[in-house]
């Protein structure tokens, strides 16, 4: 069979392309690592509420790029890393890569503005920024990639943080593996019953949007969505109440 110059150039940069990709395929063989650079960060530069100092971070660069440089140097894997301590990884490197996104455009009015001028990129969850063990990633990746995908767990959503004042705060201390239960249920507790967030009302609640947008998470657990919450409400939601979503404030959470 004969093959066209053109038809044979294609094929060889296909073979190419795909070899390439094979090779940017880790397998990683680290060890669990500690977060206690992050820990110190956060208690020196987030308050209870989880407003946050950006200009201490800068101030600070020198320990957390320490801190940045050990989370892209051990990308978890399953043979010697917990699903404690893997989600634990991926909760605590989420929030300081945001962190390191917002540093690094410093000053802004809000996260979404640092999509501005980065063609190609429909929004800055998208924008490749960081590298884990050679691998490139952005903050989608570790968000809806890695963690939603591979831990069936719905309070990931009350510990991530997207700098901005209508998401859940910012945890001023780092998750551990071995508080990991207790820390995911005390932010999803301060999430829900925290005003600023949710107005709950018996008959007639007004949610964050997260419980909008991932509204399937929550069902996953074998509860609706109200039953979910009313775990931790302090304020119960009655069956067949009207529920109802805030607009969500994307104004950077500083203080």
């Amino acid at each position: 069979m004969k093959y066209s110059i053109s038809f044979l150039l294609l094929l060889l940069s296909s073979t190419f392309l795909f070899n390439a990709c094979a090779v940017k395929k880790y397998n990683s063989n680290s060890q669990p690592i500690t977060h206690e650079l992050w820990n110190t960060l956060l208690q020196q530069n987030v308050t209870d509420e989880g407003n946050v100092n950006y200009k201490g971070f800068i101030k600070d660069s020198v320990k957390f790029n320490q801190y940045l440089e050990l989370l892209s140097s051990n990308h978890p894997n399953d043979k010697n890393w917990s699903a404690d301590e893997r989600l634990t990884y991926w909760i605590n490197a989420y929030n300081a890569y945001t962190v390191k996104l917002i540093t690094d455009h410093y000053p802004v009015e809000s996260i979404k503005d640092i999509k501005k001028g980065i063609p190609f990129v429909s929004d800055v969850w998208e924008i490749n920024f960081f590298k884990i063990e050679g691998k490139s990633y952005n903050l989608n990746d570790l968000e809806h990639g890695i963690t939603r995908k591979r831990f069936n767990d719905p309070r990931i959503h009350a510990a991530f943080n997207c700098a901005s004042f209508s998401c859940p705060r910012l945890r001023n201390e780092a998750f551990t593996a071995k508080r990991l239960n207790e820390q995911l249920d005390d932010q999803m507790k301060y999430f829900i019953n925290n005003p600023n967030k949710n107005t709950l009302d018996p008959d007639n609640p007004k949610l964050s949007k997260i419980f909008k947008w991932y509204g399937g998470d929550f069902k996953k657990t074998g509860m609706s969505k109200r039953e979910f919450i009313n775990q931790y409400a302090e304020i119960k939601i009655k069956k067949g109440a009207n529920i109802k979503y805030l607009d969500y404030k994307w104004n950077l959470n500083e203080r």
